[in-house]
């Protein structure tokens, strides 16, 4: 695709995203029409949508095209296995100025396409606009597969609370990138282009989970909300929180703790739920804390105590 999407047009534009685009067996009617067709077999949708910003979600500089495609794909996809469905839909939104390079746009739309396939899903349509920065919304679709939908309110005392997937990484790898290095590899990947579990939402939903959320804002944010909905105190262990020995060389040469980056980073997109204390788990989940009654306030703390150092990511707070 050489140009720009201005010189493209419209139409062109549109001619050249989507015959890049596969298909699944769920698509029964894909781009070109005036809406799409998706196979809904459990008759109930899942449904999540999500907006990135050039300059707040992603960089151009600092990821390819590729990669905000892999990346705006993942985090859609990740909410739809957060409630224990299989991803089988995605829709497209982007805004972009008219002197983009069309080969940007199309390389863009291959990350979303491939990440899509990892998740066994299929972009069906979208719409295209000129604006002044480069904006991708996303909307994803799944389905329950006859399973119940697997929410934040159904935690209870009792449960144990495990993880499958990266804790922390993002986090590192943005810091690592914000001091304007491009290694460690692994942690600066894992900014660019998160690998959520996709397989991990529905099989811990088959394994009993009573609650789930992916962690996208942050463990202790994201378990917050697990505790509000299910009025419920969430504590967590540190000491069985795996820190890895890479992750702790980035800290001491940046000044943080890595545990900061575990408990309050997010954008990694690990699966994170409740089980019931007789639930034998695959050696992937690794139990991380128990559910308890609430002392005064459903809250999460870390090892019997409330953390103060920080959240995790608010579009709306001081540091956004």
């Amino acid at each position: 695709m050489k140009g720009t999407v201005g010189e493209l047009g419209e139409f062109g534009l549109i001619r050249e995203l989507t015959s890049r685009l596969t298909t699944t067996p769920a698509v029964r009617i894909g781009p070109g029409d005036d809406a799409a067709v998706v196979a809904a077999p459990d008759r109930r949708v899942v449904a999540s949508t999500d907006v990135l910003l050039e300059g707040r979600h992603f960089r151009r500089d600092w990821s390819t095209a590729y990669d905000v495609g892999r990346k705006s794909a993942a985090q859609n996809l990740a909410d739809i296995a957060a409630m224990g469905a299989v991803p089988t839909a995605l829709l497209l939104g982007l805004v972009v100025p008219a002197d983009l390079p069309a080969a940007w746009a199309g390389e863009l739309m291959d990350g979303i396409r491939d990440e899509c396939q990892v998740a066994g899903a299929a972009v069906v349509g979208g719409d295209v606009v000129r604006g002044d920065c480069v904006t991708v919304a996303i909307t994803a679709l799944g389905d329950l597969r006859n399973q119940d939908p697997v929410t934040r309110a159904g935690a209870r005392p009792g449960d144990v609370v495990a993880y499958t997937g990266w804790l922390g990484w993002s986090a590192a790898g943005y810091a690592v990138l914000s001091r304007g290095f491009r290694s460690p590899r692994a942690f600066v990947e894992a900014h660019r282009r998160p690998e959520p579990p996709y397989h991990a939402g529905p099989a811990a939903a088959a394994l009993g989970a009573t609650a789930m959320t992916d962690v996208s804002d942050g463990l202790v944010a994201d378990l917050g909300h697990i505790a509000e909905s299910s009025k419920v105190r969430i504590d967590l262990r540190t000491a069985d929180i795996d820190v890895p020995t890479q992750m702790n060389d980035i800290g001491q040469a940046v000044g943080v703790d890595p545990l900061q980056w575990v408990l309050t980073g997010g954008e990694d997109h690990a699966i994170v739920a409740t089980f019931p204390p007789e639930v034998k788990l695959p050696a992937r989940w690794k139990v991380i804390g128990t559910v308890l009654n609430p002392s005064a306030m459903p809250q999460v703390t870390v090892d019997g105590a409330p953390w103060t150092s920080g959240s995790g990511w608010d579009h709306f707070g001081e540091d956004a």
